[in-house]
């Protein structure tokens, strides 16, 4: 007679979890000498945004603030408006994820196009909500005409990324406020704009965007500290929205959301504003470049407000991601879509441009 037990049953996940896509790790195991695959900044924080992680570190045995209460007034004040309007979070992403908790659920529905931000079909499907994916056109833009048809009463919410991750392609403001006139007001339109600075004019389009926000207040703008403001490791980010949304999305987002660290040097960054300008402009100089480098080799890419160019190369996608990889520079590759570049130093431009050099002779 056998001895042997079983061991006992492990807990069992939700149904969803299985249909959740995976999130890519661009570059594999492999480090890269250069990484042009994430969407980060090249440049250092500025010496005042060092100092202030720095002086907040000494303190880190403390909690935070509950709702990130300095920066909260301190873009009450750089923006104009009420700070109830304000939610901050560990990154936009966690803001759109507190959103969709507060808004979105079993038996309702977000549209979204695609292909877009990688992280927006997981957040949508763990609320117990269908995500409703809208083609992008031919050009690479959100088919507007097509989201606002994908509209049923089911519908909590549509997601807006501008510039659009991983194509760069960005919405006008005339075309932004016909799609909002077209919508239900009960429906949530979320306009993700983490590389707005990166746009031509760009504080004067999130103004206008803010007064757009007026005018239909189920419009709701995410914003973050990760691109322009290179704050990415600590993660920082915040939404505006009306008082009766922004104090829902409060109500199921967790105390101390925003770490004491990543708080203080989103302030600094917030002030430093000749730092931001630097940034913005090596970046839009380098985008610049590198287009222009790319079209010479014959590769259409289109216009991008992001701090990245999308390469529409098909089936050759991995191929291209492989001749990179060989020069020591990785990239973010959507197998049989195209491979999105993330503008660098120009030392991991130039490994990308051998790496297209190299791919188009094989």
């Amino acid at each position: 007679m056998s001895h042997a037990t079983s061991l006992p049953s492990l807990p069992v996940p939700r149904d969803v979890v299985a249909s959740l896509p995976v999130y890519s790790k661009a570059g594999g195991a492999l480090a890269p000498l250069w990484r042009a695959s994430s969407n980060e900044s090249f440049l250092t924080p500025s010496p005042a945004v060092l100092a202030a992680i720095g002086s907040a570190a000494q303190h880190c045995q403390q909690y935070p603030t509950i709702d990130g209460d300095p920066l909260i007034k301190a873009l009450s004040q750089q923006l104009g408006i009420a700070q109830d309007l304000l939610v901050t979070g560990g990154g936009s992403l966690a803001v759109l994820q507190q959103l969709l908790t507060a808004f979105a659920g079993p038996g309702k529905d977000v549209v979204f196009a695609w292909r877009s931000y990688e992280a927006y079909p997981i957040l949508v499907r763990l609320t117990g909500a269908l995500d409703v994916q809208v083609p992008l056109t031919a050009n690479h833009r959100h088919d507007l005409p097509a989201m606002a048809h994908a509209v049923t009463d089911s519908t909590a919410a549509i997601i807006l990324c501008s510039p659009n991750n991983p194509t760069g392609t960005v919405l006008g403001s005339q075309e932004l406020e016909e799609f909002l006139a077209s919508i239900p007001a009960h429906v949530l339109v979320v306009l993700d704009q983490a590389y707005l600075e990166f746009t031509d004019d760009a504080e004067t389009s999130f103004q206008h965007i803010l007064t757009l926000r007026v005018k239909y207040p189920n419009l709701v703008l995410l914003r973050t500290f990760s691109k322009a403001y290179g704050l990415a490791g600590l993660r920082a980010g915040f939404l505006v929205a009306h008082p009766d949304i922004s104090r829902h999305v409060r109500a199921v987002s967790p105390p101390f959301g925003l770490n004491a660290v990543a708080e203080s040097a989103s302030v600094a960054a917030l002030a430093d504003t000749e730092a931001l300008a630097a940034n913005i402009a090596t970046v839009r100089a380098g985008r610049s470049n590198l287009q222009a480098q790319l079209a010479a080799r014959g590769i259409d890419v289109p216009a991008s407000g992001g701090n990245f160019l999308w390469l529409p190369v098909g089936d050759a996608s991995a191929a291209l991601e492989g001749a990179c990889l060989a020069e020591s520079v990785s990239v973010r590759c959507f197998p049989g879509e195209g491979v999105r570049v993330s503008v660098g130093s120009r030392q991991a431009e130039a490994a990308v441009l051998s790496g297209v050099d190299r791919w188009q002779r094989s």
